[in-house]
Parts: structure tokens; sequence; C-alpha cells
């Protein structure tokens, strides 16, 4: 790998940005675990002979995206405001949500998932409730389905949670800031307890690539944490990985290599399998950086009185 003086970590070598190098040297590029395999794991000497190239980067790929998908704790988080048409554009390099919050005053109130549809397509109808069609014969769509029009003019009705109030816990309508709900006649049963919640809510639609929030969500801000599967800027140079999963992955190629190769003994499959399954146990306790001063922190709090 190549090593890179204070001056060109401190300040990229007075080249804007100047906050490029900044804690790079805990990182190793993918093109570096793909030439220091081929130099050190693959050959004559070695249960890997003679492999091509971009088989070694496509394992090396896979390697990172489960490493991402299990083992990283780097998550990426993304801020955005969300306008009147209630979405919010998915990151190109997302791969699964871990928590979507509102940043309102300063602070952060997590949002809870609808389980009820919030948008949907729509066909053009006539009066009989045909589908219409056009001269090429393709159906014909509106530009939005009541379902998404009832969302974006704010007549869908959500739950009003105020302890202090009496409409605690009822349906109603929020429009502009103000609740406005039925007048109440007897007890009220069936409260939905999963979208019972003050703060809007929200529904990813993973083919179109948004999420779809409730209308009280309109014009705020929008905070979106998750996971990426670490290969977004394509460039193998750029690609890259913490160094305590080096050594994994280089198991990790090996294995994939030689399980999915004719031939090849099991005991020598099942011993390069138990080897990665190893180095992932040994780089997941590393990456847990569990020490004195967080445990400390941890028990502070035992001795503290509760009424």
């Amino acid at each position: 790998m190549a090593y890179i003086t204070a001056y060109e970590y401190y300040e990229n070598n007075g080249n804007p940005p100047e906050n490029a190098n900044w804690g790079s040297y805990q990182y190793i590029s993918l093109e570096d675990i793909i030439n220091n395999f081929l130099l050190m794991y693959d050959g004559n000497h070695s249960l890997v002979n003679n492999e091509e190239r971009y088989k070694v980067l496509f394992h090396a790929k896979r390697a990172i995206q489960e490493l991402n998908y299990d083992a990283f704790k780097e998550t990426k988080v993304l801020q955005l405001d969300v306008c009147a048409d209630l979405r919010f554009v998915l990151p190109p390099d997302y791969v699964n949500w871990i928590r979507i919050s509102l940043w309102e005053n300063g602070s952060l109130f997590p949002m809870t998932e609808n389980i009820q549809a919030m948008s949907s397509d729509a066909y053009l109808q006539d009066n009989d409730c045909r589908i219409l069609f056009d001269i090429d014969g393709n159906i014909l769509r509106p530009q939005n389905s009541e379902l998404d029009l009832s969302r974006l003019n704010n007549t869908n009705r959500s739950i009003y949670l105020n302890q202090n109030s009496p409409y605690h816990g009822q349906q109603g309508w929020n429009i502009d800031g103000g609740w406005f709900f039925e007048y109440p006649i007897g007890a009220r049963f069936g409260l939905n307890t999963e979208t019972a919640n003050q703060n809007p809510t929200f529904r990813i639609d993973q083919k179109a690539g948004v999420i779809n929030f409730s209308s009280g969500m309109s014009e705020k801000s929008c905070v979106l944490e998750y996971v990426s599967d670490g290969l977004y800027n394509g460039d193998n140079t750029k690609v890259t990985v913490n160094k305590l999963f080096e050594e994994y992955i280089y198991a990790y190629i090996e294995y994939a290599i030689l399980s999915s190769k004719y031939g090849v003994q099991e005991y020598i499959i099942k011993r390069t399998q138990k080897n990665k399954s190893a180095l992932l146990r040994n780089a997941k306790i590393r990456m847990s950086n569990i020490h004195p001063g967080r445990l400390l922190m941890n028990l502070r709090g035992q001795a503290k009185w509760l009424k």
C-alpha cells in the first residue's frame, strides 16, 4: 500500500479538500487487497493456483458486501427536507434502513413505519369501470391515485396522542398544524397501537426507491440512518475496508474459490471455511472495542436510587 507524509495527511498537500486523507490509515483499498492476494495467496506454491484477477475481484466485493450487512458498525446518515410531495428519494447506495427520524428544534424524533398502504398506482376507468387505453394499447394512468391524493391533500386520518387532552388516542385530521375530530359518541375501541404515534409515519417503497410520509411531514426535515454495501464509489481505489477485516477477506476469497473449484478435497474446503469463520469472529471482537472506560460508563448508574 502507498504511504503518505504527515503534510499530505493533514493538509492534502495544500489541495482541496484538506480533509481528504483524515482517518484513511485505518482502511485498506479494494485494489490493494486484490494485489496482495495475487502476490501472497495465489501461485503454484499455494492452494489457489493461477486464478484470473476478475474472479478474485468478484469474491472480494462479495466479502465486503457481507461485512457491511453483518459486521461493520459504520452507519451512513443522510438529512434532507421533505417537500409538499411527501417523498424522500433513497440514496443510491441504500440497502436497508436502520432508523428514520424527524429533525425538529435540534432534536431527533424517531418515526414509526406505517403498516397500511400509503401510495399506489392507478388506472383510468370509464363510467362502467372499464380500464382505458391509448391508441398503442397502453393503459392510461392518472398523475396520482386517490390514495396518494388523500395523503398529499392531508385528508387521511391519523392518531392524536396527548395525555392532557380528552381526544388522546382518537383518530383525527391534522390540517395546517391544527387537529380536527369527529364528535365522539360513547366509548371508543380498537386503537391500532402499531401506528399510535404523534410523530409522522412513513412507508418505504423499495421498487420506486422512495420513502412516502404521512401529511404531517410536509416541509419538515428527515434524517435517514441506513446500511450501504460499501461499493458505491465503483473505483477499486476508493472502495475501502477496515484493516481489522483484511485477513478475513483473504480467507473469504480463498474459501470461495476453492469451494467452487472442481476436484478440491472436502477436508481442504472445510479447513478454509473454519479459518474464514474464525477470522470473522476475531474481527468482530476487535471491532466491538470493549475497554474499561466504556464499562465504567455503563456501571455508573448501578447505585442510583429508584423511586
